[in-house]
């Protein structure tokens, strides 16, 4: 219910479908013979566009989330590198046969460089199907193919293909690795999911040390210069309040162990 509920409520609310539907609500209500009105939602959902769209907004966003665990130095040793789902396009490799990277390939890439640099570590990648409506593939099924052909020996690698959300990784992951006291496990995910990982990592009894990768923000004065293709800013914003509203649903739910978790003192 809970997995259901979560994608029907976000596809009401991203940011696009919101102009979308503000501005149709003023062509309609300009229809009905209310024409301040209408014109008045109209320009509210073109005001609301250039916003996202012009302006660094997004930025401003999602970097809030991204320095909120900020990159660890590395132990000499640890016990194993949990990789979170989410890099995959599971849609073109369930239609093509391919293997397709998204945006957040840098999971699978940072995580073949800590593999490298920790030879005796476990490898475990979580990711199942996450889609509602149709038969999809686990993402697992594509990062086992994958690690594999980078050179990732197939005994280290070990799937958990049944999460199909932040939470479930967490639950999931910790049944397959049984950490034990005294072990240090990597968490990589993307910068801006990672607070919202480790609150789940931590509610799930799991101690991870978190890793981020696949930043989308630039430091220094670059973070107030809006990308000059405007897609980006919007998508910069719709990942942003994704975020944003798991963070405090998840908190509702007692499925964080805080509103916006931090690094441990």
């Amino acid at each position: 219910m809970f997995f259901a509920a979560s994608k029907i409520v976000w596809f009401l609310v991203q940011p696009l479908v919101i102009i979308l539907l503000v501005g149709a609500a003023g062509i309609l209500t300009f229809l009905l013979k209310m024409p301040r009105l209408g014109l008045g939602l109209v320009g509210t959902s073109f005001f609301i566009l250039a916003i996202v769209s012009l302006t660094p907004l997004g930025l401003l966003m999602l970097s809030v989330l991204e320095n909120r665990f900020p990159k660890p130095q590395l132990p000499e040793d640890i016990a194993g590198i949990v990789v979170l789902g989410g890099s995959f396009d599971t849609r073109i490799g369930r239609t093509r046969g391919e293997l397709e990277l998204n945006d957040a390939a840098d999971r699978i890439t940072t995580t073949m460089a800590l593999a490298r640099k920790y030879p005796q570590a476990r490898v475990v990648f979580s990711g199942g199907a996450a889609a509602m409506l149709e038969e999809d593939i686990t993402e697992s099924s594509m990062a086992e193919e994958l690690f594999a052909a980078l050179g990732l020996p197939p005994q280290r690698l070990e799937l958990e293909d049944r999460s199909r959300n932040t939470v479930e990784n967490a639950i999931f992951t910790r049944e397959i690795a049984q950490p034990k006291p005294g072990e240090t496990w990597l968490l990589v995910t993307s910068a801006a999911h990672m607070p919202r990982s480790v609150g789940c990592f931590r509610v799930a009894g799991f101690d991870v040390l978190p890793y981020p990768t696949d930043y989308q923000t630039p430091s220094g004065t670059s973070l107030y210069r809006p990308s000059a293709t405007t897609v980006r800013n919007l998508e910069k914003v719709h990942f942003a309040i994704r975020e944003y509203l798991g963070l405090a649903v998840y908190r509702m739910t007692g499925k964080t162990d805080a509103l916006f978790p931090a690094p441990r003192a």
